[in-house]
């Protein structure tokens, strides 16, 4: 594990994986993943040993190793972020973002110097009315919960509210193992929210938004993912300045490593 401290004095943690000579790839996930969720291991380890990149791992903060900034919720700092990480792997990198935080990389596309180029995994932009469009005053009542340690709590009203899953699917997450990943993770999420929440109000995306990506964007959706997903994914093209899109098969939004990492590598060291 490496260490970078951001702009606000936050320390960020990371692994460099790969000393490969084809440039450099940050990792950012989405909510709930941290930089040990094993697909991220598992997507950090194909890409160096298949497509020759260095590749940074890291824990967006307040999960994993790296700090936090408990009750500021600011999408800057999560972009200041990324910027220490660029500059730790030497000023030019490209950037992986997977829900969440693919929607953090195309906004840090526009605001750090050396981004060299994006791949946007399944960004959950809510750009139709008639799909599940988290409540107005979802910070009101997120934001008590994380402060009054309700880590479980957290977690059902984050995964219902925002993402939109059945209760009874929560329910029986539940008594599964995974939920104690889940609830080390659950303060994190206001931060997940401060970079989605003005992207998931059912409306269409505006380009002068997403103008400043100056870079080329691969923006990927997987065949069996919810619609919804891919919907935004497709809206993501439609107004970012140089970008393409592609639907991996069989994959969902829990993506098969296999599919998805020659995608990312072949695209990355195509637009280097």
């Amino acid at each position: 594990m490496q260490t970078v401290t951001s702009a606000d004095g936050t320390t960020i943690a990371y692994d460099r994986v790969g000393a490969g000579t084809a440039g450099t790839v940050i990792l950012i996930g989405g909510a709930f993943s941290h930089r040990e969720f094993p697909s991220m291991v598992a997507l950090a380890q194909a890409l160096a040993d298949d497509y020759d990149l260095t590749v940074l791992n890291y824990d967006r903060r307040g999960r994993g190793d790296s700090a936090d900034s408990p009750g500021v919720y600011d999408v800057a700092n999560e972009i200041a972020d990324i910027a220490a990480l660029v500059e730790a792997a030497g000023g030019q990198a490209a950037l992986f973002g997977w829900s969440s935080g693919a929607a953090l990389a195309l906004l840090a596309a526009q605001a750090v110097p050396g981004v060299s180029s994006v791949v946007a995994f399944e960004p959950p932009f809510v750009v139709d009315p008639k799909d599940h469009v988290p409540p107005k005053d979802l910070a009101d009542k997120l934001h008590p919960m994380i402060a009054a340690g309700k880590r479980n709590k957290t977690v059902r009203y984050y995964m219902t509210k925002v993402m939109g899953m059945p209760w009874l699917m929560v329910g029986v997450m539940r008594v599964t193992p995974y939920w104690k990943k889940l609830a080390a993770t659950s303060n994190s999420t206001a931060h997940d929210w401060a970079v989605m929440r003005p992207y998931m109000r059912g409306q269409q995306l505006q380009a002068e938004d997403w103008a400043g990506v100056k870079v080329p964007v691969l923006v990927l959706a997987g065949e069996h993912t919810a619609p919804l997903l891919t919907k935004g994914a497709k809206a993501a093209v439609e107004v970012l300045p140089d970008a393409e899109f592609a639907e991996l098969p069989g994959v969902s939004h829990d993506p098969k490593i296999p599919i998805l990492a020659p995608a990312v590598g072949e695209f990355l060291t195509r637009a280097r």
